[in-house]
């Protein structure tokens, strides 16, 4: 018995990879997005951890309200919202934003809010 190659028709694969393409480009899009906002968020994550606690040690050396917001404002990401306040022997700061989820979202579309609080004791300034 001999065994015979049959040839096979190229043609019956014609338009295959295109139609593979076309689903899996959007898979591809869709975690290459959501790659990109993860970092985002950890990235604005981190800044909001350093501008709380800038501003915090700022507040606690005995810095004007005005001049922690200006330091605050120097490390935070754009468009965080930034709360200070003493309570009792404590300098508080707090540092918050959202990081929108890319894409054609409205304004207050679909995002991740990201931020933190920093407290530190207050100096006495007066004391030697």
């Amino acid at each position: 018995m001999r065994w015979r190659w049959r040839h096979r028709d190229d043609r019956d694969d014609r338009g295959t990879a295109t139609a593979e393409l076309a689903v899996v480009l959007p898979a591809v899009v869709l975690l290459a997005a959501s790659g990109v906002w993860a970092v985002a968020a950890a990235a604005a994550q981190l800044r909001c951890v350093d501008a709380a606690g800038t501003g915090a040690r700022a507040l606690a050396r005995g810095e004007t309200t005005a001049a922690v917001s200006r330091a605050v404002a120097e490390v935070a990401p754009a468009g965080a919202a930034v709360s200070i306040s003493r309570t009792g022997d404590l300098a508080v700061v707090e540092v918050r934003m959202r990081v929108r989820l890319p894409g054609p979202w409205p304004r207050d579309g679909p995002g991740l809010v990201v931020g933190d609080r920093a407290v530190a004791a207050l100096e006495d300034v007066g004391a030697p």
